[in-house]
């Protein structure tokens, strides 16, 4: 009854990234800024739809349990804008392996070590399911500014380079949505949503 008792004080805990609020806005919504739990779902969902895309294998099922868990951290260390300033950026890190040791902690420890080791994985996005993972999770934000007239981007005045960087990626492990996110960035740059 323990090891259940901790998995529902867990589970308890997720629900308070639904407060944790992003840059993103949804256009669907009035423009109100998305959620990080939103987001998860969102961006698990777009892996599964665009897995054919990967050149190397993957395993979408490891990949939709690493994005649906991979901003947790969040909870304790709040969400940074992709585009931050560097000095806003600092320090990030170390807050975000604070919050997964006591996120996770909340579990049982076979549960926490394996969850905190698929986390880890998708960080340093070394293996083709954590790369994959963490391409949906820099895509999925492309797709929602350019449907929204440039949304965050224009907002805070971001840059074709900054975007590229933020991608770059996807250039061998996805060609063909590389090809896409180039000329829906040149796209952007021509309309105004993205300085050149």
């Amino acid at each position: 009854m323990e090891a259940f008792n901790q998995q529902v004080a867990f589970i308890l805990e997720m629900d308070r990234l639904k407060a944790v609020y992003r840059k993103s806005m949804l256009k669907s919504d009035n423009n109100r800024y998305e959620n990080s739990a939103e987001h998860s779902w969102h961006v698990a969902l777009a892996a599964q739809v665009l897995q054919e895309y990967a050149e190397e294998p993957v395993d979408i099922h490891r990949v939709i349990r690493m994005l649906l868990i991979h901003d947790i951290v969040e909870i304790d260390a709040g969400d940074t804008f992709a585009f931050a300033a560097q000095h806003e950026l600092d320090g990030q890190e170390g807050k975000e392996w604070e919050a997964a040791q006591r996120l996770f902690g909340l579990l049982p420890e076979t549960q926490s070590q394996e969850l905190k080791h698929l986390w880890l994985e998708f960080e340093q996005a070394e293996t083709a399911d954590a790369r994959f993972a963490k391409a949906m999770d820099r895509l999925l934000p492309l797709f929602q500014n350019m449907a929204n007239e440039g949304g965050s981007w224009a907002q805070h005045t971001v840059s074709k380079a900054q975007v590229l960087q933020r991608n770059h990626h996807l250039k061998g492990l996805a060609p063909k949505l590389w090809e896409y996110v180039c000329q829906q960035i040149d796209i952007a740059v021509e309309k105004g949503w993205l300085s050149d």
